[in-house]
């Protein structure tokens, strides 16, 4: 998300927000320091001899267990990395069609090519495509594409490319959604037709994230652990469990990036922040909690996301139902508008930001606050316990035994609020929110537990969940009524049919400026809406910043608007700034 930030410094890379303070080392950090710095050391002996390379997935050719000489030793051309949110380990191998680049996560995937890609601004510009147009009913979209490009196997990439790779992502059975798509086709070697079933704005976003994978060298049991692609990097090892290593592709047909290599290690965050105080990657994705602590020779960036907190609200009352997996549904208390509104107004966003993500982000009120499609009409003015206190006792929510909560028709104002055990970010802000809703009167009980648990009870309690809302259609998902099913898309069980219908409107168009003015007009149009203006379904808190640990000599360029976690996604602008001889653009 476009966040607003305090800058204290500016490194050369183009005015990133960076933070420099006295760094603060617990018993417990040099420990974790000595040990990943003998991991590290040590990664040359990682892979045994008899360690079959079938088990490694390392790429044909390739010569395993030869990283830990360039981990010290590398030259100024190499890069080592840990991106944990820009990927992690693909559980399914560097295959987009199972989710490498693109689906719950969406990322630069280095190895293969997209249509098209983002600018500098947010916006889409071409990559492999050369244009595109759309029929006047929406349902036709005529991609045109690059008659230049190659494989890295020297097999020329030609529409028909394009268009297996996405009948194939149509059965794909993965995280991207190509529920919509009847077929693609290959009208010539450089033109593809994609025929929806109903018209979709937001289908330029599937356009954008799919990597083209070769027909004559994909299937779906071999490609990720030896990918072939056209983008900028080709694979040339994978040792799973550790890292995974890519070179320069010579024939890339667009602006080579300076680094000729790159090796990504396999880390969480806190060990991979013990490794950049060792001095052994360039890049560290570092939790948080790091914010305000520094490294020799270390710049700490933070780069705005699109990544929104917020809480859904069940919005029906509990009546006793079920879902189809007999999970309860409904709930009393948060299916009142009154507690929404209440939460919403009194809580002090602002207060959470700096206290629980060190100011690394922005307040958030709808979830795509700073989005092109976010509405500012739909924001309400907050940290207003009074004006909150206020409407609950208009809807007779009234604390009349004097123990604190208030209660309405004898039901308390009291609900549970499910969070993942496994994130202190997520702990952190449910106490929060929690310590402030005492004030106005309702009691929030924290239950920490895991995911199995908590889609078990999102239909019947409140959830703490984090969303990246780039893809307009995640909108249609998490307020339409359609949506309203056995699926996290859209926990609270919403549904308005005015809503239902702005959204319609917004996803059916093929005028873009249409569809943004109806995705506003969704979230608030004077009357009502999903945003706290209207139905308040959610109480959104903040987006947070994803933070770095970069190399001083490591020139970054100018990163994405909202790059977060899509840390690689200008790495053809990237350079070190100590090379010899002059930066390679």
């Amino acid at each position: 998300m476009d966040s607003v930030q305090s800058i204290q410094d500016t490194n050369k890379s183009g005015g990133v927000p960076i933070k420099k303070n006295q760094l603060h080392l617990s018993a417990g950090t040099l420990i974790v320091t000595i040990a990943v710095i003998g991991i590290i050391s040590s990664m040359s002996g990682c892979v045994s001899s008899s360690t079959h390379e079938s088990e490694l997935g390392s790429a044909p050719g390739s010569e395993t267990g030869s990283v830990s000489a360039s981990l010290t030793s590398r030259a100024s051309d190499e890069l080592v990395v840990n991106v944990y949110s820009h990927t992690g380990e693909p559980e399914t191998g560097f295959d987009p069609l199972l989710g490498w680049g693109c689906g719950h996560v969406n990322f630069e995937p280095l190895i293969q090519s997209t249509l098209f890609k983002s600018a500098d601004d947010g916006s889409i510009i071409n990559d492999l495509a050369t244009g595109y147009s759309v029929s006047p009913d929406g349902k036709t979209w005529t991609v045109n594409v690059r008659d230049d490009v190659e494989f890295t196997d020297g097999e020329k990439l030609t529409a028909e490319d394009v268009a297996f790779t996405f009948n194939t992502a149509i059965g794909s059975n993965s995280e991207l959604d190509m529920s919509n798509l009847e077929d693609a086709r290959a009208i010539n070697d450089t033109a593809v037709e994609f025929n929806l079933k109903e018209p979709q704005s937001s289908f330029i976003w599937r356009l954008r994230y799919v990597g083209i994978v070769p027909e004559h060298a994909y299937t779906k049991e071999t490609y990720g652990a030896s990918p072939i692609g056209s983008g900028p990097y080709k694979m040339v090892q994978w040792d799973k469990g550790q890292q995974a290593i890519f070179e320069l592709n010579d024939n890339y047909y667009g602006q080579k990036p300076y680094f000729k290599k790159i090796t990504m290690l396999f880390m969480d965050r806190d060990t991979a922040f013990a490794a950049a105080k060792s001095g052994n990657v360039d890049i560290s994705e570092i939790d948080i909690t790091h914010a305000n602590q520094a490294i020799d020779g270390y710049d700490i960036i933070s780069l705005p996301s699109s990544r929104a907190f917020g809480i859904s609200f069940p919005v029906q009352n509990d009546t006793g139902k079920k879902s189809l997996t007999g999970d309860p549904v409904g709930n009393s208390v948060t299916s009142d508008i009154a507690i929404r509104k209440a939460l919403n107004t009194g809580i002090d966003r602002k207060a959470i930001l700096d206290g629980v993500i060190y100011g690394k982000g922005d307040v958030e009120y709808t979830g795509v606050d700073q989005r092109a499609f976010g509405n500012p009409e739909a924001k309400i003015n907050d940290s207003n316990p009074e004006e909150a206190k206020k409407i609950l006792e208009d809807a007779g929510w009234k604390d009349t035994d004097g123990d604190g909560i208030r209660e309405k028709d004898g039901t308390k104002a009291e609900f549970d609020l499910y969070y993942s055990s496994s994130d202190q970010t997520r702990q952190a802000l449910s106490v929060a929110v929690s310590e402030q809703a005492k004030e106005l009167g309702i009691k929030i009980n924290l239950v920490g537990t895991n995911w199995d648990e908590i889609y078990a009870n999102q239909y019947s309690s409140a959830v703490l969940y984090a969303y990246s809302s780039i893809d307009t259609f995640n909108l249609y998902q998490q307020y339409h009524t359609k949506e309203a099913d056995d699926t996290y898309k859209n926990p609270g069980l919403y549904s308005n049919p005015v809503v239902d219908g702005y959204l319609e409107t917004a996803l059916r168009t093929s005028d873009q400026d249409q569809a943004i003015k109806n995705w506003q007009l969704a979230a608030y149009d004077g009357n009502t809406g999903f945003g706290p203006a209207g139905d308040a379904t959610w109480l959104w808190l903040v987006t947070m910043d994803y933070l770095y640990a970069v190399d001083e000599t490591v020139d970054m360029g100018t990163p994405e608007k909202n790059a977060g976690s899509d840390i690689l996604g200008n790495i053809y602008e990237w350079t070190r700034t100590n090379a010899t001889g002059p930066a390679q653009k």
